[in-house]
């Protein structure tokens, strides 16, 4: 019995992955340094707050395939004021231009943080909406979000909680333990536990976890 827990702990620890996301500019050698350094997932954001799409973010994912990463997502940050296009026009815009670089994420995360407008109701068929162009383009959807704000941004709304939660929650803690249920999600996929960070092979990374 001794020896199964052993074995059970052993595999749930080489089983679990360390990655980052970061708006850095990163090189093939850049990643083939980060692999070596024991990171195994990347997200790149592909789509900035001020509606234009990152550039430096799609040639991260075609770097990173490059250099034989094999699990690579991307986010996109809405550009969220009045003067702003839809959520679903942001979405095909940032997909469009990614496929017209040959660049494969696996998933695009949606970035609800930061100011949006009072109006929760508004919000919730904003996210739909960029929910909805992601998946007519057959792109997986996932959810970045924190339990601090999201009920705030969305009235608590668990429309969205079928898809999988990249939660933010700055506690350094690598693991998926203390989450504080939110949203319609009793469970993150993803812990994003630290922010800022000087990361190996000269790369600032916020970093994340995943069993």
């Amino acid at each position: 019995m001794k020896v199964l827990l052993i074995f059970a702990i052993l595999f749930l620890q080489v089983s679990a992955k360390l990655g980052w996301d970061g708006i850095q500019a990163v090189t093939v050698s850049g990643f083939e340094c980060l692999k070596k350094n024991g990171y195994d997932f990347f997200v790149a954001r592909v789509g900035r707050s001020n509606n234009i799409v990152d550039t430096t973010g799609i040639q991260n994912i075609l770097n990173a395939r490059q250099a034989g990463w094999t699990d690579v997502d991307g986010y996109i940050y809405p550009c969220t004021t009045s003067s702003c296009p839809s959520g679903a026009v942001q979405v095909e815009n940032t997909i469009k231009a990614i496929n017209a670089k040959g660049a494969k994420m696996n998933t695009l995360w949606m970035d609800i943080e930061g100011t949006w407008p009072s109006d929760t109701k508004h919000n919730q068929q904003f996210i739909q909406g960029m929910i909805d162009q992601a998946e007519k383009m057959n792109v997986k959807v996932g959810i970045y979000a924190a339990h601090y704000d999201y009920p705030e941004i969305t009235g608590n709304w668990n429309g969205a909680s079928k898809y999988p939660l990249w939660w933010a929650n700055y506690n350094g803690e690598a693991n998926l333990d203390h989450f504080v249920a939110f949203g319609g999600w009793t469970k993150p996929t993803i812990h994003q536990y630290k922010g800022t960070t000087s990361g190996p092979c000269g790369v600032s990374m916020d970093l994340s976890y995943k069993p």
